[in-house]
């Protein structure tokens, strides 16, 4: 077996030269599958061990959850950290990092589904993921599944930790995750209103996974992020790979919303009615015009105010340019 630490994990996954197999790490070891994917194996597992995937870097520019996992990574091979969990670790767009671009061809989050008709980068990189991912929970039938994708918005929000919960009929939120999201100081919860095929929903759905889209602050250049502000969120990660229970706390602390209605861009001729910087979670009274479109024309707030999650109106034709969302009860304890 060869001896090599993941102290600069990050480094490691955006090289190009061949990467060890194999390599010791206090608790256990590890073995790279590929540039970008790291499964971790411990020798004895925690008492509350379950089987995490962690993926940074879906979209190539948002340097913080990678930053954060790197800075994991270095406990670990410290010793400051005992692996107590099997674990995947992801980084998701390694050549769209390299670039510091958000994607090389196309949005590689709207991806993840086995019957992908699309080619190029992104979509071999989706398929590779999900191989991934799908090979991974079958060498763990016997343990619970959790995923957590961590990202960061391209914008402000008055929110700036978020999380998304994807939907599928298939499997039910845990009430544990809400508290521990909660203690992790997530500050609101967006349920999605059908299925999505971003790389958590993945996750969910087809393999019964605890799994969320984690949005931690704002895309920033690496070196620029607000890392401090992520400590509850890094605790929540340590518990879960040295195989621990997390730190729990009311899931009233949160926010709650939900979507109503995904706000689709059907022509070039399209145009968001409210500026650019526009924080997520801005409320729009009844009546306020939204988006306009040459195909689908005007998108007006009905009778209820609603928020805007999720704006971006540079969007690919056919794809969505923002969520509109109401909130709701957080859930029952």
């Amino acid at each position: 077996m060869i001896e090599k630490p993941i102290e600069n994990w990050l480094q490691e996954s955006l090289e190009e030269a061949e990467l060890p197999t194999l390599g010791q790490l206090p608790g256990g070891h590890f073995r790279w599958h590929g540039h970008g994917l790291l499964e971790l194996a411990p020798d004895q597992p925690g008492p509350a061990a379950r089987a995490c995937v962690l993926s940074v870097g879906i979209h190539g520019n948002e340097t913080a959850p990678m930053e954060l996992l790197d800075g994991l990574m270095g406990r670990l091979a410290r010793g400051e950290l005992r692996l107590g969990a099997p674990t995947l670790v992801i980084l998701g767009n390694p050549e769209a990092t390299r670039q510091g671009v958000r994607f090389i061809g196309t949005n590689l989050n709207r991806l993840f589904r086995p019957d992908l008709p699309e080619t190029g980068r992104e979509a071999d990189r989706a398929r590779a993921l999900m191989d991934a991912v799908d090979a991974f929970f079958a060498r763990h039938t016997g343990l619970a599944r959790l995923h957590y994708d961590l990202h960061t918005a391209i914008r402000d929000s008055h929110y700036p930790r978020f999380v998304v919960s994807p939907f599928t009929e298939r499997t039910a939120v845990k009430a544990e995750q809400w508290r521990w999201l909660a203690a992790a100081e997530i500050q609101a919860v967006l349920h999605q209103h059908r299925h999505s095929w971003t790389f958590s929903h993945y996750s969910k759905h087809y393999h019964g996974a605890q799994a969320f889209t984690l949005e931690l602050g704002r895309a920033l250049p690496f070196g620029h992020n607000d890392l401090p502000s992520l400590t509850p969120v890094a605790e929540l990660l340590a518990a879960l790979l040295e195989g621990r229970e997390p730190p729990r706390a009311p899931p009233g602390r949160m926010a709650f919303f939900r979507v109503e209605h995904e706000l689709i861009r059907e022509s070039v001729a399209f145009r968001l009615a409210f500026p650019d910087d526009t924080p997520n979670f801005t409320a729009f009274p009844p009546g306020t015009l939204l988006a306009e479109d040459s195909q689908a024309g005007e998108t007006r707030v009905g009778a209820t105010p609603l928020a805007v999650v999720f704006p971006n109106a540079s969007v690919e034709v056919g794809a969505r340019a923002a969520l509109l969302v109401q909130p709701e009860p957080p859930p029952t304890e």
